[in-house]
């Protein structure tokens, strides 16, 4: 396998003078008048352009509202006009938040941040128990990504044996989409009282997630065929909304890493076979960008052991209600509010540490 991955054009955390000078020259590219000649890079260049040109609108918009009320704090405090000066400092608290909030998507600078995900969660040992937790986060998930506006596909599903999912695989499609939740990857562990055991004892139950980036046509990845295994089989389950149930659904092996994808969502197996060599190239591409961030094997490897001393987050419903990350240390006691798909707290504090090496708790509370 060969790839050519581009560098982010204004890289590391947003930088504003680069951000402005890289914006002059994208308007200036795009008013040449031969621009259309090359679709491709056409549209590439003005994806870019309109990206960059949003995140300069946000600073400038508040940077402008700023200056708007403290001028109208000085006015009202001349006139004496105190329900003026209250107003405009509530709003100056508002736009404070906002602030932070853009302080920290200027962390989302790495190379495949603006990109969209395929999002893959597998149940770990436990059967019907384990099977369930991994259908109740993937249902928090595509919560999540829905309430943020993203498109949510569904790729390829194996239900489990009485309820949930073995596993499945989404497409998230929408900017940023990888930059928030890449994050996620690991082992996710819930200790409840399960409502499959006649005598109410308490479970804990584990679940994997994986997160790779969409692959853009900026990213090449070549591929040989001869380190491809290609199987074709009927899709499992007994059917419905998200899963096609004929004989197309296509499963590719990458012999040189062990990697395994498969898609059903389609009834031709030729859009089976295209969809999962997307997701091959996503899961390659994913591996190469943390080999050169120097992760062990072990941290970025989806088979890894799905169990103790490996989750990054515990889920506990009884005989108390607290879910915690344990990278960060963000807590929440709304556990109900998390499975629904508020995630943004813990996925705030995880990049803020990642990246930023900034408190986490503090920056997390932006909400």
């Amino acid at each position: 396998m060969k790839s050519s991955m581009p560098s982010n054009c204004y890289g590391g955390i947003f930088d504003w003078n680069v951000a402005i000078s890289r914006l002059d020259e994208l308007e200036a590219l795009s008013a040449e008048p031969g621009l259309w000649e090359n679709p491709d890079k056409a549209q590439t260049l003005m994806k870019e352009k309109n990206r960059l040109a949003q995140r300069v609108g946000e600073v400038r918009h508040v940077e402008t509202t700023l200056n708007d009320n403290v001028e109208m704090i000085s006015l009202a405090e001349a006139e004496g006009d105190e329900s003026l000066v209250e107003e405009s400092c509530a709003h100056i608290k508002t736009l404070a938040k906002a602030a932070r909030k853009l302080q920290l998507q200027s962390l989302l600078s790495g190379e495949a941040d603006e990109n969209g995900a395929y999002l893959e969660v597998n149940a770990g040992a436990g059967g019907t128990e384990a099977c369930d937790w991994a259908g109740m986060l993937l249902r928090m998930y595509v919560r999540w990504a829905e309430s943020h506006g993203y498109k949510v596909s569904y790729l390829d599903e194996t239900e489990g044996d009485g309820a949930g999912i073995k596993s499945t695989t989404i497409k998230v499609e929408g900017a940023q989409a990888y930059g928030w939740l890449k994050h996620e990857s690991g082992v996710h562990r819930l200790v409840r009282i399960s409502p499959f055991d006649s005598q109410a004892r308490r479970h804990t139950s584990f679940a994997s997630v994986s997160v790779s980036p969409i692959v853009d046509e900026n990213i090449e990845i070549e591929i040989l065929e001869k380190d491809l295994r290609v199987d074709t089989f009927r899709s499992s389950g007994a059917g419905g909304q998200h899963v096609n149930r004929t004989d197309s659904a296509v499963r590719i092996t990458h012999n040189p890493t062990g990697i395994v994808v498969s898609c059903q969502a389609q009834r031709s197996q030729h859009q089976n076979r295209a969809s999962a060599m997307e997701m091959l190239k996503a899961r390659l591409y994913e591996r190469e960008l943390k080999i050169r961030e120097a992760v062990s094997d072990s941290q970025y490897d989806s088979k890894s052991d799905i169990g103790w001393g490996h989750q990054i987050r515990s889920y506990v419903l009884q005989p108390y209600q607290m879910i915690k990350d344990l990278r960060t240390g963000v807590e929440r006691t709304d556990s109900q509010t998390v499975l629904d798909g508020d995630l943004d707290d813990f996925m705030h504090a995880s990049l803020a540490l990642k990246l930023g090496g900034e408190n986490a708790g503090e920056i997390s509370d932006i909400s």
